[in-house]
């Protein structure tokens, strides 16, 4: 029993003064997150406030905003209900109302007051004639009285009065946050117009008062607002309340003040506030940035005769000073919260000077070794845990040094074979592509080769057994011709039909024999001038000009010669434009030709169009026999695989690159000394020398 109660006395001597260290636990926890709680329910609590009370001030300044339309209306409808008034005009005493019409403006705040008829005609007044047809004047026209806001264009204003288009040409003024825009100035109105029917005693509408009030500058309109929504003790002190009628995003009144005092005319909204009560026709209620500072805001979209969002109506208070009594506040909180915790810090630390000494030894040798310098903590005097761990840790060190230096020289030695083994594989990365490139290329080519042999055989045969029929076809009808003698005119266009169709018939035989056999067709071989050939074909195009609209251009700078018949490249090269004038067939067509010497090895012609191209699909079959990408009726498919076996027999190649919609380039290389490719080897090698080459020649 004496043995248990002298290790707790032991343990209770170590630890004492270590346990006042839990005193700070709680207010590092609580503290803050009273003080959070606080700012975040003060915060919440005092907005919800000021937006429930400017969304109240909105709903005011609505009120009388619509109370100043009924109001302009009601002094319409005493003036036309009144007694004066009806006798003159009963006895057309047009002076007489064009006094009472000159009062009532002097009056009140009417800009314009007009007499119209039931149609809209001006019967008496100052104004022009203009159109003034709109759905107020109709309604009014029924005999309803009528008031809401239209937008007025300068032409509109100067045909009442000249000095009210003057007044609203507004200079537009940059403003922080608004919506980027190149407009200079506003010259639209936003007009209060109000139109009552006068009637006669069996109630038919005679006339028409018709006044309008211009928001515009109209800076009395908005201070009689302000001072009914945000009068004498409404805001705390410092506090602004403002009142602004917008016409589309511009203050075009207001009580606003900008720098030194003076109204905020022109300037434009925030460009968060346009897009949700503008263009989405949403109230808002909450912060806002206005003009030059911030403001508790609620904007609401106004709305013309049409129910079109013209412009907005706002109402708000500046939010400094409420911000500045909530930080204030705020500021006192913390301040507490500071003192609170220097004074308990100072009493809990005071009392564990024990757990300190050891524990800032050991903070210094982590922060250090944390730095790259090598520091122990060393004997210490303490006996405790503490003291323990911190000798533990000195060992711990000892140990992490030895194993860092192992791991570091280990990675030296990773990195080096990682970089080596990268660099190989980089290198063998970029063979394989070329190698994959030049392989799929090789393969397409042999595959063209094959078709056409295969194709080739097969067409040959076909072109000896019809061949042969045609042959005997003609000679009987020679004979019966001969026979027959003048017995035969009866019929003699149905026979001269049936000889221009065994001729046509040959003739597909022919092309059928030259696809088959490119090479017995094809002529002999002599140096021959590119760009003259190029020419000659040109020429021999000239009358589809008569069925096509297309615009030739030629640009022709080969110097060199090549070997090759010239029929067959004047074949191919008729081929290749014919298929081009059809790819463009339009009022737009352009066709463009070109010509360069392909290094030391020959010519590469360019046949460039603007049609409608063809995707990948189309052109990995572009070469095949029989394939046409041209309307039923329109081709047999042959000449683009005719033309590609007649250039490949002289050596050359012939290559395509399009896109739907961006036209076609198709080019024609031509080697200076041909050799004949027929196997695999050869073909891959051209296919390479023209890859290597194809950049260098300058389109």
């Amino acid at each position: 029993m004496l043995s248990v109660k002298r290790l707790f006395e032991t343990i209770r001597s170590a630890v004492r003064y270590k346990l006042l260290a839990l005193v700070l636990f709680p207010i590092l926890l609580v503290m803050p997150i009273a003080l959070l709680l606080a700012f975040y329910w003060g915060k919440q609590f005092s907005y919800e406030q000021l937006y429930i009370k400017v969304n109240t001030d909105l709903s005011v300044a609505h009120d009388v905003f619509n109370r100043l339309h009924e109001d302009y209306l009601n002094r319409l409808a005493r003036l036309a209900e009144s007694h004066p008034f009806y006798v003159a005009l009963a006895s057309n005493d047009v002076e007489s109302i064009k006094q009472q019409i000159t009062i009532l403006k002097n009056t009140t705040d009417f800009d314009y007051l007009n007499i119209l008829d039931a149609d809209g005609n001006l019967m008496i007044g100052d104004a022009a004639e203009y159109d003034r047809v709109s759905g107020l004047l109709q309604a009014a026209g029924r005999g309803n009285p009528s008031v809401g806001i239209e937008i007025f264009d300068q032409q509109r204003l100067a045909a009442e009065d000249i000095k009210l288009a003057q007044k609203i040409v507004l200079p537009l003024v940059a403003t922080e946050r608004a919506k980027p825009t190149l407009r200079k100035i506003e010259d639209r109105g936003m007009v209060i117009r109000a139109i009552y029917p006068a009637k006669d005693a069996k109630g038919k509408v005679v006339c028409l008062l018709d006044g309008g009030v211009l928001l515009n500058s109209n800076f009395g309109f908005v201070d009689t607002i302000r001072d009914l929504v945000y009068g004498p003790g409404s805001l705390p002190e410092g506090s602004i309340g403002t009142v602004t009628v917008f016409l589309d995003d511009v203050r075009i009144t207001t009580n606003v003040a900008m720098y030194q005092g003076e109204r905020a005319l022109g300037t434009r909204v925030s460009n968060e506030v346009r897009e949700h009560v503008l263009e989405r026709g949403d109230i808002w209620i909450n912060s806002a940035f206005v003009v030059n500072d911030w403001y508790i805001s609620a904007y609401e979209p106004i709305l013309d005769i049409n129910d079109d969002r013209v412009g907005m109506l706002y109402a708000g208070y500046l939010e400094a000073p409420f911000r500045l009594a909530f930080w204030r506040t705020l500021a006192v909180l913390i301040l507490l919260f500071i003192g609170l915790m220097l004074l308990s810090a100072w009493l809990s630390i005071k009392g564990a000077k024990t757990i300190f000494k050891p524990i800032e030894a050991m903070s210094a040798v982590i922060s250090a070794t944390r730095e790259g310098r090598q520091e122990r903590i060393g004997p210490l005097a303490s006996t405790d845990e503490i003291g323990e761990l911190s000798r533990e840790l000195d060992v711990m060190l000892d140990l992490l040094q030895q194993r860092s230096e192992q791991i570091q020289e280990w990675a030296a030695q990773l990195e080096l074979k990682v970089a080596e083994r990268t660099a190989e594989l980089e290198h063998k990365n970029v063979d394989l592509r070329k190698t994959i490139d030049v392989l799929r290329k090789t393969r397409q080519q042999l595959v063209q080769t094959e078709k056409m042999a295969a194709l080739g055989e097969l067409t040959a045969g076909v072109a000896h057994e019809i061949n042969n029929p045609a042959q005997v076809i003609l000679g009987n009808l020679d004979v019966v011709i001969q026979t027959l003698a003048e017995q035969v005119d009866p019929v003699s266009e149905e026979v001269e039909l049936i000889v221009q169709q065994v001729y046509r018939i040959q003739e597909i035989i022919n092309n059928l024999l030259q696809y088959a056999r490119p090479g017995e067709y094809a002529g002999y071989l002599k140096q021959t001038q590119v760009n003259s050939v190029i020419n000659n074909a040109v020429r021999l195009l000239q009358h589809m000009r008569r069925t096509f609209s297309f615009e030739l251009e030629l640009d022709l700078e080969a110097k060199r010669s090549v070997r090759i018949n010239e029929q067959d490249l004047e074949q191919v090269l008729v081929n290749l434009l014919v298929n081009a004038i059809h790819a463009t067939d339009g009022e737009q067509g352009k066709i463009c030709i070109r010509s360069r010497d392909w290094g030391d090895k020959g010519v590469v012609i360019l046949i460039k169009d603007n049609g409608s191209g063809m995707d990948q699909d189309q052109i990995s079959r572009v070469f095949n026999p029989f394939y046409t990408t041209k309307q039923q009726g329109e081709g047999t498919g042959l000449g683009l695989s005719i033309s590609y076996g007649l250039i490949r027999r002289y050596g050359g190649n012939i290559t395509v690159e399009s896109r739907p919609g961006a036209g076609a380039e198709f080019y024609v290389w031509l080697l200076s000394e041909p050799v004949l490719l027929t196997d695999e080897e050869t073909i891959s090698e051209q296919l390479h020398e023209i890859e290597s080459v194809a950049a260098k020649v300058n389109f």
